[in-house]
């Protein structure tokens, strides 16, 4: 059986179900990691948007072949998703990331309109 995996900057799906801390590949599970380099702030309502769209997509290919270009196209749609948090706010660029890749735009900064 061949892993399959479609990554994205925010966003990783496999094949594949985790056992003991690794991949197992599988035909019948997918597994998503959601921005695995921390690059941003997540709060449980972003996440579970996510997860919930990661849901509705399986389903709409539900009978169909787990085949790369099936997984790019979720990963896809997922990563336009967690651009489209972002710039309603919903989540945040994390400041304290080892990696500040700013990808989906310069992050917002609160300015103090009182300072000259």
């Amino acid at each position: 059986m061949t892993l399959v995996k479609s990554t994205t900057r925010h966003i990783h799906i496999f094949t594949a179900e985790v056992q003991d801390n690794e991949l197992v590949p599988s035909n019948n599970v997918m597994t998503l990691d959601v921005d695995p380099d921390n690059e941003l702030n997540w709060n449980d309502d972003a996440l579970q948007k996510v997860y919930r769209k990661f849901d509705d997509l399986v389903e709409s290919y539900d009978g169909q072949d787990l085949t790369e270009y099936n997984l790019r196209k979720i990963g896809s749609d997922l990563e336009h998703l967690v651009r489209s948090l972002l710039n309603k706010g919903e989540i945040s660029y994390n400041l304290n990331s080892r990696v500040l890749n700013y990808s989906m735009g310069m992050p917002r900064l609160n300015v103090d309109d009182t300072t000259p």
